[in-house]
């Protein structure tokens, strides 16, 4: 039922886009249909999976290490207050900043290659990674601390036991968001510096006037994050699951 939903949905949104197209009469260099964008994501499909598997060996990487490095820090601001005191303020300060002006920032601490791009994935999800976690740490039911008080339980297992598992759920949700964010993080570090990925190629197809190219990158780029969200809501899921 789903699959037909979202088939339906896909339908009805090229219908539109072909009826503005047709409706309005624009050049095909300012809105290309749906037909030609198809064609020539066909006759360029070799180019574009070469630039979409240097996108998702970054943003993989940068929602891996994200994710490490979002649950370490929140498991640090749920047990010691000094690190709330000092860590918390720096994690808002950090989602302040605009990302494009950090993005020349990383390119040119970190070249043009890999990693500046994965930086910036990892600036992106980090926080909301380590806020969702954080917060499930902090609302464990009552009742499973008291029985663990009880218990005389030590605090590393009141934590690896009860703690943990009560917040995976909240962790779930904040790497699904994550799943999301993180190719645009990907792709911005690609506009300011880079010479491969879809974000290289958008820019190259836009100096170059080819709009068709551009959107097929645009529409490549999408569905790989829907892809992305599937397969990280599957798995979180099934972590979830296992824990409770």
């Amino acid at each position: 039922m789903k699959l037909l939903s979202g088939l339906a949905t896909t339908l009805f949104a090229l219908a539109i886009w072909q009826a503005i197209v047709s409706a309005t009469g624009l050049p095909k260099f300012i809105l290309p249909g749906p037909a030609l964008v198809a064609e020539t994501w066909w006759q360029n499909r070799w180019i574009i999976a070469e630039h979409t598997w240097v996108t998702a060996v970054e943003v993989i990487i940068g929602l891996a290490c994200g994710t490490v490095l979002g649950v370490v820090t929140a498991l640090q601001l749920a047990n010691s207050p000094a690190a709330r005191v000092l860590v918390q303020p720096m994690l808002v300060f950090t989602q302040a900043l605009p990302v494009f002006a950090l993005a020349p920032l990383l390119t040119l601490w970190l070249g043009y290659g890999l990693w500046s791009k994965v930086a910036m994935a990892v600036l992106i999800i980090y926080f909301p990674i380590t806020s969702s976690f954080f917060d499930g740490l902090m609302r464990t039911p009552p009742g499973y601390l008291d029985l663990a008080r009880t218990m005389q339980a030590s605090s590393r297992a009141v934590l690896w036991h009860i703690r943990i598992p009560a917040a995976l759920p909240s962790l779930a949700s904040g790497m699904r968001l994550a799943a999301v964010y993180a190719p645009i993080g990907a792709v911005i570090g690609e506009w300011v510096g880079s010479s491969q990925g879809l974000g290289y190629l958008m820019l190259l197809a836009n100096g170059r006037a080819k709009t068709d190219l551009m959107f097929a990158a645009m529409l490549t780029l999408g569905v790989f994050s829907i892809l992305l969200h599937m397969v990280v809501r599957r798995a979180t899921a099934g972590i979830a699951g296992e824990m409770r």
